[in-house]
């Protein structure tokens, strides 16, 4: 792309600003900004007008799950039907690992995070021994996609070569880069992060499936004969990865797709909770959350949306493929956006200042016929990492660790 090219793009969208010095860079950052803004999407910018478009929600009832009663009952018949699959390369583990360890006040990937107390114990050493109790009891190793970001990509890559990929074997993983999006002002007038630099973020868990398209890694699910992905999130250090109980359950089940979930801890806990949407699976988040809704009881009395989602699923890749081109709604974030002002100076603001667009993963399931919700225990998988400490922080999550007999 030349200067007049860019020019040219960026007027469309009134974002001639983001050349403002382009005249005082180098040739390598003048073609590195015009790259960027070549790949950028500008079109998504829309949405900072309409924040709401494509988001109307339908009727929303309740949706019961596969509760443990019947799971430990059938645990025997789903983990033999999970372990043909898996031995069968049938079934693969994807890590959406693209963000950083901002919020626990580190530069790093947040996978780098490490949660031991007398020893190092990373957050990816943690899932990593969780994905391979699964491979011993398999015989196999099963293929592990992790998605980073362009901003985490090079030192995700470099810590598991580091660390010998903790004893995972290496060909048996494979990066792929999230895609981006700008991020700009109240206005829709997007940032400079430097001055050879647009602002952007990671468009959010819902992109994934898109982003692993665009990297042709749809042609090594293909040649290897995959055909269930359990994607997962990178901060929860005692899930099941590729679970064998969880993926015979789903298989046998004939669904689409399949969705841990815990037992909400009182009904007005911050997590999404599973139901219907005009009879289809879906998510309602805990802000959407009606007084009705939180209100409302099942047959046994028991709150009706009493299950919330733990970002763990497991998809057929086929059904992926069938909607993978389908447009997922976007969802405008308010958000601090570390930026340069008009002078090139930084800009390090301490309450939000604009927005980030992201798609979810919840709207994935929106776009699919069926899910089975698959209850596991909380405290045995359920730890996540988003605090220093208090509710769902690094505090919290060691002692579920040391509780469950972890070593930290």
């Amino acid at each position: 792309m030349t200067y007049e090219q860019a020019r040219t793009e960026l007027e469309q969208y009134g974002q001639e600003h983001l050349l403002r010095f382009y005249g005082e860079l180098s040739e390598a950052q003048q073609e590195a900004l015009l790259a960027q803004i070549d790949a950028t999407d500008f079109s998504i910018l829309r949405y900072v007008k309409d924040p709401h478009q494509g988001l109307s929600f339908g009727k929303i009832t309740p949706l019961g799950a596969m509760e443990l009663p019947e799971i430990e009952a059938r645990r025997e018949e789903f983990t033999q039907a999970g372990l043909e699959a898996i031995r069968a390369g049938k079934v693969a583990a994807v890590l959406l690992a693209g963000g950083m360890g901002t919020r626990l006040g580190s530069s790093d990937p947040k996978c780098m995070y490490d949660i031991g107390i007398t020893h190092p114990v990373y957050i990816m050493q943690r899932l990593i021994e969780n994905l391979t109790e699964v491979t011993d009891l398999a015989g196999v190793p099963v293929p592990l996609f992790i998605m980073t970001s362009e901003k985490n990509n090079d030192k995700t890559v470099q810590f598991m070569k580091e660390h010998e990929c903790f004893g995972y074997p290496a060909d048996r993983i494979r990066y792929f880069i999230q895609e981006m999006a700008p991020a700009a002002d109240p206005d829709g007038r997007v940032y400079l992060e430097a001055r050879d630099r647009i602002c952007t973020s990671p468009n959010g868990n819902g992109g994934w499936f898109q982003s692993m398209k665009k990297a042709g890694l749809l042609d090594v699910l293909h040649a290897e004969g995959i055909e269930w992905l359990n994607i997962f999130a990178v901060d929860n250090v005692l899930q099941r990865i590729c679970d064998p109980c969880f993926v015979g359950a789903t298989i046998q089940s004939g669904c689409a797709a399949g969705a841990k979930v815990v037992r909400k801890a009182f009904r007005e806990e911050k997590v999404g909770a599973i139901c219907l949407e005009d009879g289809r699976p879906s998510v309602v988040e805990y802000y959407d959350m009606t007084p009705e809704l939180l209100a409302a009881n099942n047959e046994k009395g028991e709150p009706a949306y009493n299950f919330g989602v733990i970002m763990n699923y497991l998809f057929r890749e086929s059904e992926l493929e069938r909607i993978v081109d389908e447009i997922l709604p976007v969802h405008v974030v308010e958000k601090k956006i570390d930026h340069i002002d008009q002078n090139g100076d930084p800009v390090h603001p301490e309450a939000p200042c604009g927005v980030k667009f992201e798609q979810l993963v919840v709207d994935m399931v929106r776009e699919l016929s069926t899910c089975l919700p698959f209850e596991v225990v909380r405290e045995k998988e359920f730890a996540p990492i988003k605090n220093p400490t208090g509710v769902d922080s690094v505090e919290s999550a060691r002692a579920l660790c040391l509780k469950n007999g972890i070593v930290l």
